[in-house]
């Protein structure tokens, strides 16, 4: 069985994203974001490829809060593929602290 997910992006006059919207076969329909961070393993030359988006009005502090939250649920799939649980908890240490430090986890 094949599914599919489309991510549709329009571009202003300059080429700067201006609006992004996903959608899945099994989904109940677009649904708008306003960015993406997309990773795929190429296994042929064993590197990651990435896809970086945001539009234009997405702010800096919620491209801290988005990252924040990235770093952290990448870091809780690491755990479940590897079982290294020591290495995990350094990173979410990091992660943390980090949130911390840009105001989006409050002590």
């Amino acid at each position: 069985m094949k599914k599919q997910i489309r991510i549709n992006v329009t571009l202003d006059e300059n080429h700067l994203p201006e609006k992004l919207d996903w959608e899945a076969d099994d989904s109940d329909g677009p649904k708008e974001a306003s960015a993406a961070l997309i990773s795929f393993w190429d296994k042929k030359e064993e590197q990651a490829m990435r896809i970086d988006l945001w539009d234009k009005d997405f702010t800096t502090d919620e491209m801290k809060t988005f990252f924040v939250q990235t770093l952290l649920t990448m870091n809780d799939t690491l755990e479940r593929a590897t079982g290294d649980k020591e290495t995990c908890e350094g990173i979410r240490k990091f992660g943390v602290e980090l949130g911390k430090r840009f105001g989006v986890i409050k002590d």
